[in-house]
């Protein structure tokens, strides 16, 4: 089967599926920028790309990221999901020149906190887990004019930072988006923090304590939310 019918084929099982209110979810609460969001619903999509990506495993990474960038050139938020789901699953196949594709794609494609998140904390953080050269020109997407772009320098790094990786870029990531005024990347630079806290509480309380009368009260809590009652009190006293 050729690449254009595999796509169209998605294409009309999405439909299809849509078509049953029951698959179907309003997740417009969720993104609060007055924009509609509807979409299948989670454990739908999960079983449809695991579906789907058994019709191309036998391709090779060429073939298959060929087959991504066709999936995210319909703009549908399953199709995006898809697409970086099947990224991820070839990501032993990744190298260190993969980074220009997924930058590509971080660019092109990446709109909303979801499919940022999704990419970001999977595909492309996983690249960044094994293929730490990227990291200073991580450092430059802090400064970008593009919120979506200074939200990923933080949620990329949650991949490793679960693994316990990369603590020092963490830290430098954190402080670089320390004043940022958008809300999104608050709250991704906080995450990434409490990721980092499961393996180094005291390293991350000891720089929320540093910056806590700078940082927003936003990025504070969700750096915190792991840690026991009696530093989030001693965290939250300004």
């Amino acid at each position: 089967m050729g690449t254009i019918n595999i796509i169209e084929e998605i294409r009309q099982e999405i439909k299809r599926l849509a078509e049953n209110p029951d698959n179907v979810k309003d997740y417009s609460s969720f993104h609060k920028d007055g924009k509609k969001h509807i979409g299948l619903a989670s454990n739908i999509t999960r079983k449809l790309y695991a579906e789907k990506f058994k019709q191309v495993k036998h391709l090779d990474k060429k073939e298959i990221f060929g087959l991504c960038e066709k999936l995210l050139e319909c703009g549908d938020g399953s199709c995006l999901g898809m697409a970086f789901d099947w990224a991820f699953r070839i990501r032993k196949q990744y190298t260190k020149e993969d980074f220009a594709i997924f930058e590509k794609w971080l660019d092109k494609y990446v709109d909303t906190w979801g499919s940022c998140d999704d990419f970001c904390t999977h595909a492309f953080g996983y690249h960044l887990f094994v293929f730490p050269e990227s990291i200073p020109k991580i450092h430059q997407w802090t400064k970008s004019k593009n919120k979506w772009k200074r939200r990923a320098s933080a949620v990329i790094f949650i991949y490793p930072a679960r693994k316990n990786k990369y603590l020092d870029e963490v830290l430098k990531i954190a402080k670089s988006l320390l004043f940022d005024e958008e809300d999104l990347v608050q709250k991704a630079y906080g995450w990434m923090l409490k990721e980092a806290s499961n393996a180094n509480q005291k390293i991350i309380f000891d720089f929320v304590m540093k910056y806590k009368l700078s940082m927003p009260r936003t990025a504070l809590r969700y750096a915190i939310e792991k840690m026991p009652a009696n530093l989030k009190k001693q965290a939250m006293i300004r």
